[in-house]
């Protein structure tokens, strides 16, 4: 049990899932793992583990923003021995180079955030994805006939925004959309030596407005859930 996660030692698999979402969790670990036991649900962040394909895995949400995933990722980390953690999520996308429903495997993560340096004394402003697991998705995407585009990132801290131009550091290291948890996911498994890797579905064309609506959001992220559990099951 650490502070902000209520599971006992042991209950969590090696590998987790971490969308951003608590009830996307719920989703995940009802229609597609077996035998799912929820084993932590303090402040409502909940944690599940099940088996897959008669592998253990395990998924449960981040939250949103570096502060809520560097306290989950870093628990999870050291007091449960995870060894992997796959963030799944959503993003918007700064260019119509991309399209909603477009698959992003992410290379890089760069960000204005200070997390990373005043957690870990990390001064790059940009972090790529940790251990094998990267590499891990793209086999996978293949063998599923699925495209994951590998990508630079750009991880914010702020959601809304006064300036709408795309910001600097995102055309600096050629960040086609955006998102919120990468860098500090990235930041504290690079700090730990452990793995971590991001897949991202385009949810939102952010110079046209276009997006995928509420109901059509569960069909559209099943590909990356996927996706996401069988390369998952690969790296146990």
């Amino acid at each position: 049990m650490s502070i902000h996660i209520s599971a006992k030692k042991g209950e969590i698999a090696k590998v987790v899932l971490q969308p951003g979402d608590p009830l996307r969790a719920k989703y995940i670990a009802e229609n597609f793992l077996e035998d799912a036991k929820l084993v932590s649900q303090t402040r409502g962040i909940l944690y599940y583990t099940g088996l897959y394909k008669g592998k253990e895995i395990s998924v449960g949400a981040s939250g949103m923003g570096f502060p809520s995933i560097g306290i989950y990722s870093f628990e999870l980390f050291t007091e449960y021995d995870v060894e992997t953690i796959i963030r799944i999520g959503t993003c918007g996308a700064y260019t119509t180079d991309l399209k909603v429903y477009d698959l992003l495997n992410v290379e890089n993560a760069a960000s204005e955030s200070t997390y990373a340096k005043f957690a870990w004394g990390i001064e790059e402003e940009s972090i790529s994805h940790q251990g094998n697991i990267f590499n891990t998705i793209n086999e996978t995407a293949k063998e599923m006939s699925l495209t994951a585009k590998a990508t630079n990132i750009h991880s914010s801290d702020i959601f809304y925004r006064k300036d709408p131009a795309i910001p600097a550091i995102a055309t600096k290291y050629n960040c086609p959309a955006v998102e919120m948890e990468a860098f500090g996911l990235f930041a504290n498994a690079k700090h730990l030596g452990k793995n971590a890797a991001t897949i991202l579905t385009v949810s939102d064309i952010i110079p046209t407005h276009e997006n995928i609506s509420a109901d059509q959001r569960e069909k559209a992220l099943k590909p990356m859930i996927e996706l996401a559990l069988e390369a998952g099951i690969k790296s146990l």
